[in-house]
This record gives C-alpha cells, sequence and structure tokens, in this order.
C-alpha cells in the first residue's frame, strides 16, 4: 500500500472548492473567446445526491466542439474536419473523500454461519482473523496463512455492502482506495485508475481528452454514386435504439460516469476508425443503397465498468474483480467459504483472479465490419457483419493456484499419505481461479424502421446474432463455457396529442422491448440447487418514455421507465428540464428503483475443489470435485440481478446546470 502524505480535510476542501471557482473564470472566459472563433461546446455541472450515501458526483465537464468545411481539394468534392475536446473534473472524490476517495473503506468483519461438518461457531470475524490460523506453522493447513502488513484490515468493504450482507454466502473483502493511495486488487492496464484518473478521467494513457479527431471527406463517380471516407477518432452508430445495444457494438461503453443512465453519444469511447462508404443513391428498385466498410484499426480497448471504490459499477463487476485480485495477489479472509460455513484465510494464488489478459496492438488484434445500408418507400433497413472483440470481460477458470491442503513433516517434507501437488499451482477444477479475457465475436444481424402513416408512427427493429461469446457457467469445470446468442429489440415511436394536457404540442412517446436468449445455455439441478449460467436463457427489457413540452418548449417534463422482466426490477426516472435562456438549461431528474434486488446463485463455495479434503456430505463420491449447488448472493447472483437489480439502493437525485456557447 503506498500513503503519501494527507492534508487536513478542511484544506482540501477549501482547495477543491477554490480551485473549481477559479477554474470557472477561466472556463467562461475561454467560451466566450471560444464562442467569437466559430467554436461551440458548453459548460456543465451535474450533481448526484445519493441515498444514504450523499453526494456521488459533482461532476464538471467542458466541452469544444469545431467543425470546418475545407471545400474541394483534388479527387474530393468536399472535405469537412471535426473536432470535440472533452475535459472533466469529478470533485466528489475530493469533497467525499471518506466516502470514494483516498479515506474510504475501513476496518471489517467476514460472516461465518457455521455449523456441521466443522462445529465452528457463528460470527464475524474480522478480517485476517480466521480460525485456520490455529494450525502449528509446522503443520500448515487450509488454506495457510497471508501476510497481513501487505493486506491490513484497513480501507475496505464487504463485497456488495451497500446491497446486501452475505446472508450465508460467498463474503469478499475490497479495497476501495485509488489505485495511487492502494494498490491492493488493482488489476494492471485494466482497473487501475489512481486518483487523478478518477477525478480527471479523460487525462489517461489514451488521451480521452481528443473525444473525436476525424476528417469526413467525399469523392464523386460516374452516374451520380460517390465514394464516403471517414478517417479518424470517431462515433461509428450503428444501432437504430436506445439505452441497450444490439447492433451498436462498435465502440465500448463508459459505464462508470453513470452506469447505464447517460446517453450513448455521451459514454460511447470514440476510437481510431477508418469508414469507407459506397453511395449509389436511388436505383430502380431502391430509394438509396449504400456499402460501407469500417475498419476499427485502433488498440483494442473494453468497456469501462467503473472499479472497487468508484460510484458508478455496472453490476457491481469493478468491486468483484478488485477483490478477486486482491486475494489472488496478497491472499485473504473470504466469509463462510470453507465447507460453505468457515471464514477462512486464504494463501496468494489459491482463489482470485490472476491477471487480465489486455491484447496488444496487432493487425490480427483489429476489428472489421461491413453493412448495407437502404430505403425502400417507406422502410428503412441495413444488414450488418461484425468480427470484434467482446468488449465485457470473461472469467476463463483452470488456471494453475496452489493445493494448500497438506501437512510438512517438522524438516519441511511433505508428510506421507499427503497429496503430492501440495504447495504446487496447478489447474483444479471448479476452483474460482480465473484470468480475465476478451475473446473474438462474430456478429451477424440487421436492421428495420418503417413509418406508418396510418398512425403517424415509426416502428424500429433490430437483430443480432453472435457467435464466440463466454459466459460464467458453474457446470463446467474451467466455471466458463461459450454460447451463441441471439439479441433483439423492437421500438415503436409515436408523436400523441394530449389535449387536456397541451392542446398544442405532442407528446413524444417511446416504447422498446429488448430480448436475449442463449441458444447454449446450461443450467441443472444438484443437491442443494441450480448448477450452470447464471444469466438467463431468455430475458426482456422493457423501456417506456414520454417526453412534452410548454412554454415555447422551454420546458420539457419526462418520465423513462425501465424494467428487467427475469430480474424483476424496475427503475423509474421522471426528469424535467427548464430553458431558461438559448443558452442556459437546468435539467432535475429522480432515479429510483424498485423490485428483487440482489438474487442469489450457485457460487462453487463447497465444490470439493481438493479432493478430498474439501468433501461434504453432499458429494457422493469425495474424491470426484463437482458443484452441489450451495448459493449466495456473490459473485455471480449479479448477472441475474442485471444492471437495474444490483443498483437497487442506488437511488439518486441530481442537478444538471449546462451553459451552451
Amino acid at each position: 500500500m503506498q500513503r503519501p502524505q494527507r492534508k487536513t480535510a478542511v484544506g482540501s476542501k477549501v482547495k477543491t472548492l477554490f480551485l473549481t471557482g477559479f477554474l470557472a473564470i477561466i472556463v467562461t472566459s475561454f467560451a466566450a473567446t471560444a464562442a467569437l472563433a466559430g467554436v461551440s461546446g458548453f459548460i456543465e455541472n451535474d450533481t448526484h445526491y445519493r441515498d444514504e450515501r450523499g453526494l456521488s458526483k459533482v461532476r464538471n465537464t467542458f466541452q469544444l466542439e469545431y467543425s470546418k468545411d475545407l471545400g474541394a481539394k483534388g479527387i474530393f468534392s468536399e472535405i469537412n474536419f471535426n473536432t470535440t475536446l472533452r475535459a472533466t473534473y469529478d470533485a466528489v472524490y475530493d469533497l467525499r473523500d471518506k466516502e470514494w476517495g483516498d479515506k474510504a473503506g475501513g476496518p471489517i468483519t467476514m460472516e461465518q454461519i457455521g455449523g456441521p461438518p466443522t462445529g465452528a461457531p457463528a460470527a464475524q470475524v474480522p478480517f485476517g482473523s480466521a480460525a485456520a490460523d490455529i494450525f502449528p506453522p509446522q503443520y500448515p493447513f487450509f488454506p495457510g496463512s497471508f501476510d497481513r502488513t501487505k493486506n491490513p484490515n484497513e480501507g475496505l468493504e464487504n463485497l456488495g455492502q451497500a446491497l446486501h450482507r452475505p446472508n450465508g454466502g460467498f463474503d469478499l473483502a475490497v479495497p476501495v482506495r485509488p489505485c495511487d493511495e492502494d494498490s491492493r486488487g488493482c488489476i494492471d492496464d485494466y482497473m487501475d485508475a489512481d486518483l487523478n484518473e478518477l477525478r480527471y478521467p479523460e487525462f489517461n494513457d489514451r488521451q480521452d481528452w481528443l473525444r473525436e479527431f476525424y476528417v469526413d471527406a467525399t469523392i464523386p463517380l460516374d452516374d451520380g454514386k460517390e465514394i464516403g471516407i471517414k478517417l479518424g477518432r470517431q462515433q461509428i452508430v450503428w444501432g437504430r435504439t436506445d439505452l441497450f445495444r444490439v447492433l451498436d457494438v462498435i465502440n465500448p461503453v463508459d459505464y462508470s460516469r453513470n452506469n447505464i443512465y447517460d446517453e450513448l453519444e455521451d459514454i460511447r469511447i470514440p476510437m481510431w476508425i477508418i469508414e469507407t462508404e459506397l453511395r449509389t443513391g436511388a436505383g430502380e428498385i431502391f430509394d438509396d443503397l449504400n456499402y460501407s466498410i469500417i475498419w476499427n484499426f485502433d488498440k483494442f480497448r473494453p468497456s469501462n465498468l467503473g472499479q472497487g471504490g468508484t460510484p458508478n459499477q455496472i453490476i457491481g463487476a469493478g468491486s468483484f474483480f478488485r477483490g478477486m485480485n486482491n486475494v489472488w495477489e496478497n491472499g485473504g479472509t473470504v466469509g463462510n467459504f470453507a465447507f460453505g460455513n468457515l471464514a477462512t484465510n486464504f494463501a496468494p494464488h489459491t482463489i482470485g483472479i490472476r491477471e487480465a489478459d489486455m491484447p496488444e496492438w496487432s493487425l490480427a488484434n483489429t476489428q472489421i465490419g461491413a453493412k448495407v445500408e437502404g430505403v425502400y418507400s417507406d422502410l428503412g433497413f441495413s444488414l450488418n457483419v461484425l468480427h470484434f472483440r467482446q468488449q465485457l470481460p470473461t472469467l476463463r477458470g483452470g488456471i494453475p493456484a496452489l493445493n494448500p491442503f497438506g501437512f510438512l513433516t517438522t524438516a519441511g517434507q511433505v508428510a506421507e499419505g499427503m497429496p503430492d501437488d501440495f504447495g504446487v499451482e496447478a489447474p483444479r477444477a471448479y476452483l474460482p481461479a480465473f484470468d480475465i479475457v476478451f475473446p473474438r465475436v462474430n456478429l451477424i444481424g440487421g436492421s428495420l424502421d418503417y413509418y406508418e402513416q396510418n398512425t403517424d408512427s415509426v416502428f424500429r427493429f433490430e437483430l443480432a446474432y453472435t457467435t464466440g461469446e463466454e459466459f460464467a457457467n458453474t457446470a463446467d469445470p474451467k466455471l466458463y463455457s461459450e454460447s451463441d446468442v441471439v439479441r433483439w429489440v423492437l421500438g415503436w415511436d409515436r408523436n400523441t396529442f394530449v389535449r387536456s394536457l397541451n392542446a398544442k404540442k405532442a407528446f413524444l412517446t417511446s416504447v422498446q422491448i429488448f430480448g436475449q436468449h442463449l441458444l447454449d445455455h446450461e443450467l441443472y439441478n444438484a443437491p442443494l440447487g441450480k448448477v450452470g449460467m447464471p444469466d438467463w436463457e431468455d430475458n426482456y427489457i422493457g423501456t417506456l418514455l414520454v417526453k412534452g413540452w410548454w412554454m415555447r418548449d422551454r420546458l420539457s417534463p419526462q418520465i423513462l421507465v425501465a424494467h428487467d422482466y427475469e430480474a424483476k426490477a424496475t427503475t423509474f426516472e421522471p426528469s424535467i428540464n427548464f430553458l431558461v435562456t438559448d443558452n442556459l438549461s437546468i435539467t432535475a431528474r429522480w432515479n429510483v428503483k424498485t423490485g428483487t434486488g440482489a438474487r442469489k446463485f450457485n457460487d462453487v463455495r463447497a465444490a470439493n475443489q481438493f479432493p478430498p479434503f474439501t468433501a461434504t456430505p453432499a458429494h457422493a463420491d469425495p474424491m470426484v470435485p463437482m458443484p452441489i449447488g450451495m448459493n449466495g448472493f456473490e459473485p455471480l447472483g449479479r448477472f441475474r440481478s442485471g444492471p437495474i437489480g444490483m443498483a437497487q439502493n442506488e437511488d439518486e437525485v441530481s442537478l444538471q446546470i449546462r451553459y451552451s456557447f
């Protein structure tokens, strides 16, 4: 752990407020100058307050947008240059440093429900104090000790503690301070942000302050056809729907900004891409027809899920990954693990996440896709194919890990009758020891949008079929398996008059239904419950958006509702936007979730990974590793709860003030 000298809390907050005001003056002056130079953009403060935890976001954003028509040059009939620069400062890490910053977390206890077959008492065991250490050092027994100086009981939270207590399940410690303050559990090149990278997220190794930087050029051909070339750092939008993605998967997404609730335009991560498009225009059959090829030649980048200790983490994955990497690197105490009821001290390299396999740049690691898009009467359509890397992580088990079971003689030799591989790293069936990988995926799909004149409605449909995606699977000895996936979405948009509310302006109504089907889904009965894939074989998410306008479109209230069918979780987000002047707007929101919340699933605590020492009465053969269906909220219940259910205790009110120029 690194512990730089800290300033007093009051002094730090005063400095933060002073710098915020000083920067606001500079930025406002610069904005006025930029407006005179033909540059547009905005200054924004977005402040969120979360139930029970207080401020969760004080995000200040400064964005500049510049577009220049460079005219005709050479073979090009037109050339346009576009760039977007964005800088963000989230003051919550300074103003609430005990909740989210370098003083977050503290000492914790781990749950031990006790009982047979060990006869251990029920207890709350301080981290690092599990009873497994009562054995003399010359007779190390499951699972061995760890160095408390490298992994002390400070700066920690229990995994999922904002949503649930272990309730008899897997209980893991998570370091929650920024990685320059506490490096425990920080996965190199993946989830290792320091305090400055959390406060100023665009100023990182990938230079995200340069949000977009591309040239859009046109080459005219005979018969009215033309070739369009778009080259640079950019967003490529294939989808026709909002909130959840089906075809719109070229750019990864930054869920650490505000989970799933920010506009996709703001949370897509631009990549260095070249898009070439042949525009044929109208023909004998189609009113318009275009062919395009995209090549994402940027270094691979996954979606940003947040990391342990940050306010926004989609399905809480960042905390789980950080806790698991910490217990692999440093060892630690895990609640309710041995025999499913004993708080257990693990030695390093026994369970956890070893590393993230982040692909280096090579031609073979780039991503390519193609699309045919056209219009026939009132019907728009596209056919899409894409070869890319899965942007969400897969945990692959079966990596070499220690066997901590055995006795040593006083001479340090393995005692007679003990496992030959005691103290040796080797693959273990059903052991939660993983690497993070991002497998190759093939996608084929298409979309339709149809304008129906009689009802003045637009119907939207997307369908995607993927191969190569990987999912958690506790029925497989390596705890993952591959499945083909079908995803689809059906949307309906209509402007509807509600005369009793507004006789002069129609309300926008938008309904969407998202579906996902895993073709190779596995789920089996075991002695104590289900084992297999925690992801649902079939799941559906419905969304509803209703938006109205008053006061010559200056006042605009709306309500957004999203419901996850299998997770039985719903989010409601009413909001109201007031355009004070042509430049200044204020938006107030309330985001509240209802439903079941955390869900349980098989957690392989009692899968007899080290036979016969870890066998239970439910194992028919004590020499065979096998999950028996013992379950808990962590770690796999998150896939059954989904992003809405896992954010059950993250109700927030927010106020956004934006000045555009």
